[in-house]
């Protein structure tokens, strides 16, 4: 048990640091909130793909994301949206344009990531795109988005889903 003097003086300015979560982001999981921001403007703003990258590029902690992942995954997402949508809408429960602007980009690209990004365990897409959620969703928004990639995981990845079923079924 510590002693009261080891622990460090909190800073007033800013909240306390959670426990459950890690302080510092990766370079992966920062790209992946840049191109959430870019997604967002590009659906409510209608922003281009050269006017997203431009204004990101320009935003403090940029420097700090895996820029060549954020830029395949801003310009895959966008190139390949209504295939993108067409995958989803089977999972989900009402049309696609119906769905929350920050819900829609987070699915729009986990099944980006899903379908182009096989290297990447489906386990650590989904569980980003619900921390995203979680970070600029809906209060449930997260349960939402993690049902549905989950249901779109087991149609696109069912051998790498039924190991990992299997694998925890002998645990």
């Amino acid at each position: 048990m510590n002693a009261p003097s080891d622990k460090p003086e909190a800073n007033k300015s800013t909240p306390p640091a959670s426990t459950t979560k890690p302080t510092a982001k990766s370079p992966r999981r920062r790209a992946r909130e840049f191109a959430l921001q870019g997604l967002y403007q590009w659906r409510i703003g209608g922003n281009d793909e050269a006017a997203i990258e431009a204004h990101l590029g320009d935003i403090t902690g940029f420097d700090k994301a895996d820029r060549e992942f954020f830029v395949g995954l801003l310009r895959g997402v966008l190139a390949q949206r209504e295939a993108l949508q067409e995958q989803l809408q089977p999972s989900l429960d009402r049309p696609f344009n119906e769905l929350s602007p920050i819900e829609a980009c987070i699915l729009l690209a986990g099944a980006f990531e899903l379908t182009n990004y096989p290297q990447t365990p489906y386990r650590v897409i989904i569980n980003e795109a619900i921390e995203l959620t979680k970070g600029y969703g809906g209060t449930d928004g997260h349960k939402y988005v993690n049902g549905v990639l989950d249901k779109l995981a087991g149609k696109l990845r069912p051998v790498e889903v039924e190991a990992k079923r299997a694998a925890r079924a002998k645990s």
